[in-house]
């Protein structure tokens, strides 16, 4: 049997691979809000999908239900320059999150919520232990 007579169940499926996708941008930020802090609840098009914004990584961050609602079809920096809980930090992470650089992204967001980002690492180490455990 080849690889290419193989029938995945990501393509059965393409709501799972869109499921796994969401998930796992809201596992980069320990599923925090990208903009404030708080749980995040939904993806957020920083370049709005009226706008000509695509469903893609570097466009989609996680968001709480509040700041994605309120944000509209705003354009992103505009409307976040304009709230209370601005923080040229997390802007930065936007910005590079919009540029691809999701290393970047992520050590700004840490740096702007050290706590929390510690939190995220500790958990994901635990995980990584564990399946050595599962491996072995």
């Amino acid at each position: 049997m080849h690889n290419r007579d193989a029938v995945f169940l990501e393509d059965l499926c393409p709501k799972l691979r869109v499921r796994r996708w969401r998930k796992s941008l809201h596992g980069f930020t320990g599923e925090s809000c990208i903009y404030c802090g708080k749980p995040s609840e939904s993806i957020d098009h920083v370049l709005p999908r009226s706008k000509g914004g695509l469903s893609i990584t570097e466009n989609c961050v996680p968001a709480c239900l509040s700041c994605n609602g309120d944000k509209s079809d705003k354009e992103a920096f505009d409307w976040y320059r304009r709230q209370r809980f601005y923080d040229p930090r997390r802007a930065m992470a936007i910005r590079a999150w919009m540029d691809g650089d999701l290393r970047l992204a992520l050590r700004l967001l840490q740096w702007a919520q050290p706590d929390e980002m510690q939190k995220v690492k500790a958990s994901t180490e635990n995980k990584d232990q564990n399946w050595s455990l599962l491996v072995a």
